[in-house]
């Protein structure tokens, strides 16, 4: 099982990274230079590979 071990290392590191990066934004003019769109594209983008690796997980045990 350690594939399902290191899915669940993974997992709990890019949700770490992505509070660092929400609580870093705070109080940042994010609508300058077009960032916050790309943010929000990246925000998105990193939610769907999440979701899709924790639904992985069943097969990964099997």
């Amino acid at each position: 099982m350690m594939a399902g071990h290191q899915l669940e290392r993974a997992l709990e590191n890019v949700d770490a990274a992505m509070r660092q990066l929400k609580e870093s934004m705070r109080g940042m003019p994010v609508r300058r230079e077009g960032f916050k769109g790309a943010h929000d594209a990246t925000a998105r983008a990193v939610a769907t590979l999440t979701v899709a690796l924790s639904d992985s997980r069943g097969a990964l045990r099997d």
